[in-house]
C-alpha cells in the first residue's frame, strides 16, 4: 500500500465529496473506494436482519462477513449488490445515510472495516471518500482533501438529488437530519469528522462542481509528478 498513490476525500454529509471523487478517479483512471457506502451497507444488512443499528457486537459481525460487490451496468451507473440483491437504490436513501452514521460511530465496526478498505488501494492509485480516509485509513497518503460546504447549501444539495432521482424529499427534515448527521460524526470517539492536519480544505459553497474536480486535479498534478 505505501507504493500506491493515494488521494483522499473527506468531508460531511452532502459537500459533494462522492460526486468529486467519482469524477476525479474517472479522470486519473485511478480506483474508487466510497466508504460510506460500505457502512450503508453494513446498517442495510443489519435492518435486514432485525437487528438494532446500537448491538455493536452483532453489526460488527455483519461487518466481517458482508458479502458486496461493486460494478456498473452497461450505461456506466454504479450497481453494489448485497449478497444476491442489487441494493444501490436502497444505499442512497435518507433512511440508509442515517444508518450509516450510526453504525459508523461503532468501534467494533469501524475496526472491522477497516482491513477491507484498505484493500482498495491498488496499481495505479486510488481515490478514497468518506469521513476519515485522509485521518484513520490512510492516514500516510499523499494527497489529502477536507472538502465542505455551508449546512444550508449541504441540505440544498441533497434535496435536488433525492428529487431528480424521484424519492420524496422534504428540505426543512434534510436540515434537520443533516444536522444532526455532523454532530454525531464530529462528536463520535473514534475517528471523527475533521480535516486531517496536511488536508487541503475546500469550502464548496459558491463552487460548481466541475470548478471543485479542477482544483482537486490541479492539486494532484502537482503531488503526483
Amino acid at each position: 500500500m505505501a507504493t500506491v498513490p493515494v488521494l483522499t476525500i473527506d468531508g460531511p454529509s452532502g459537500s459533494g465529496k462522492g460526486t468529486v471523487a467519482r469524477q476525479v478517479a474517472d479522470r486519473l483512471g485511478w480506483h474508487l473506494l466510497d466508504s460510506g457506502a460500505l457502512y450503508r451497507l453494513v446498517a442495510l444488512a443489519a435492518r435486514n436482519r432485525s437487528i438494532p443499528l446500537d448491538d455493536e457486537s452483532a453489526v460488527a459481525r455483519i461487518a466481517q462477513q458482508l458479502d458486496v460487490r461493486f460494478g456498473a451496468d452497461a450505461a456506466g451507473e454504479e450497481q453494489i449488490w448485497l449478497a444476491a440483491e442489487e441494493v444501490s437504490a436502497q444505499i442512497r436513501t435518507e433512511q440508509a445515510g442515517e444508518g450509516a452514521s450510526k453504525v459508523a460511530a461503532l468501534p467494533a465496526v469501524r475496526t472491522a472495516l477497516m482491513d477491507r478498505q484498505r484493500s482498495f488501494a491498488a496499481p495505479p492509485g486510488l481515490v478514497a471518500d468518506g469521513r476519515d480516509m485522509g485521518t484513520v485509513i490512510f492516514p500516510a497518503a499523499q494527497l489529502k482533501i477536507f472538502l465542505t460546504a455551508s449546512p444550508a447549501e449541504r441540505a440544498q444539495r441533497r434535496y435536488k438529488q433525492l428529487k431528480d432521482k424521484g424519492l420524496d424529499a422534504n428540505l426543512a427534515a434534510l436540515s434537520l437530519e443533516i444536522a444532526e448527521r455532523d454532530r454525531r460524526d464530529a462528536s463520535r470517539p473514534i475517528a471523527p469528522l475533521r480535516p486531517a492536519d496536511d488536508a487541503h480544505v475546500i469550502d464548496s459553497t459558491s463552487m460548481s462542481i466541475d470548478a471543485v474536480v479542477a482544483r482537486v486535479l490541479e492539486l494532484a498534478a502537482q503531488r503526483f509528478r
